[in-house]
Formats: structure tokens, sequence, C-alpha cells
């Protein structure tokens, strides 16, 4: 069975522009055209519909990051493109990733690690945030970002894994192709896990374990993100 965009979406429970970018970019198994309608086979929603939530409470931190981004597009700048395409391949995916942005750069860079979402589903996972830069207008850069993996079907799902930190892969294995919903008015939000006992994925540093409720933090303003970063996703579907 084939469902256009809109029966996709209503399944998901998603606006159609939400469910549009994963199908922009490519990370949807055997889509198909019925004229202009691209349709996707009720298996491939089914999977995503099935997919855990993103266990925070094993990265042993309160609160972190999360980059919010849109399909990939090109841009003129040294960038070339900006958003996520699986197609990119690793190189010019992370550059693709990387921006300017208002936010507090402490508390992304102390969680080790940034998840990045499309859709509201993990499609990269960030590592190596330290040093960070701050420019002259205020907003942060994590230049020495590594790539740790990154998710090429969303519906299986098939990852690649990218870094050469041991370390990295853990994280990556833990969050790629999970759920984690987020609301920004800009490109990065936080959420937190409220943690008792938290337990690192196999092979990273931290020592805890417990549960984790995710919640929109309150009394953080969102942070407005350059033009060219920009994610105009409905609440809760980035």
């Amino acid at each position: 069975m084939l469902l256009t965009t809109g029966q996709a979406a209503e399944e998901l429970g998603c606006a159609v522009t939400t469910f549009r970018r994963l199908i922009t970019a490519g990370v949807l198994p055997g889509l198909s055209r019925r004229g202009v309608r691209v349709m996707t086979p009720l298996p491939v929603v089914q999977a995503l519909q099935e997919r855990a939530h993103a266990p925070l409470h094993r990265l042993g931190v309160t609160e972190l990051g999360v980059l919010r981004i849109d399909a990939a597009r090109q841009v003129d700048d040294d960038r070339q493109w900006i958003g996520y395409a699986p197609r990119l391949g690793p190189d010019r995916l992370l550059n693709s990733l990387k921006g300017w942005w208002r936010c507090d750069a402490p508390t992304i860079a102390a969680a080790d690690v940034l998840p990045v979402t499309l859709s509201g589903y993990v499609v990269a996972v960030l590592t190596g945030l330290h040093p960070f830069e701050r420019n002259t207008e205020g907003r942060y850069a994590f230049s020495a970002a590594r790539l740790a993996g990154y998710v090429t079907d969303l519906a299986a799902p098939a990852t690649e894994l990218t870094s050469r930190v041991k370390s990295d892969h853990a994280f990556a294995e833990l969050l790629l192709g999970t759920r984690l919903a987020s609301h920004s008015g800009g490109a990065i939000a936080y959420v937190t896990a409220n943690t008792t006992k938290p337990t690192p994925p196999h092979g990273c540093t931290r020592d805890h374990d417990g549960r984790t409720e995710l919640q929109h933090r309150p009394g953080r303003a969102a942070h407005p993100a350059r033009p060219d970063q920009k994610d105009h996703s409905s609440p809760g579907q980035t």
C-alpha cells in the first residue's frame, strides 16, 4: 500500500511540510511517483511511527542542545550546502551542518554531543564540541566538531559511522534514527533529561544509570538563527 505525502503526514501526526523534509532529504526508501505526487510505502511510515525516543538518560547530562536542520540546499558561500542529505557524503555533510548561532555554547559543549534532528528524528550526531568560538556579533561556532555518524535510511534505520574516535561511535549508535522532539524559533533548541544515576552508552566516560523525561526548558528565550539556518518546522516536529 502506498500513501500520499498528506496521508503519510496524517498517519504520523505531523504537518505535511514536516514529512516533506524527509522526502527532500532522501532518507526514505521505496518512494515512487504518481504524476506530481510522491508516494511512500505504508511499511516505511509504520517504521517511523514505531521508532523509539532518544534515550537521553544514557548520556549522563541534565540538559543538551539539539541542532534542528532542514533538508540540504545549495548556498553561495564556502560551505556550498546547508542542511541535511546523506548523498552529500561525510565531508560535505559535516560542513553543511556547521554555522554560527546565538546559543548557550558552554551548555552545548558540556554535553559532549550535539544531536542533529530533521523532522523530529536524529539524523546525525556531532561531537568534538571543544573549543568553541565567539564572533563579534555574539554568535558561536563549533568549528572543530566531528561527524560521529549519520543516517542513510531512516526506515531501517541504516547508518554510517564516520569518526575515528571510539567514544563517538557509542554516541552515534545510541542516538541515530531515534525520535527527539524539540521546540525553538531558531536552529538550536534545548532539551532536558530528568535523570537519576544516568548510564552512558558503552565506550563513553559517564558511569550512572536512570530514567528520563523530555521537557522544553522554560525560561530560556529561543535564539534567532542566521537566515540560512532558520528552521520553520512546526513545534515538536523538527
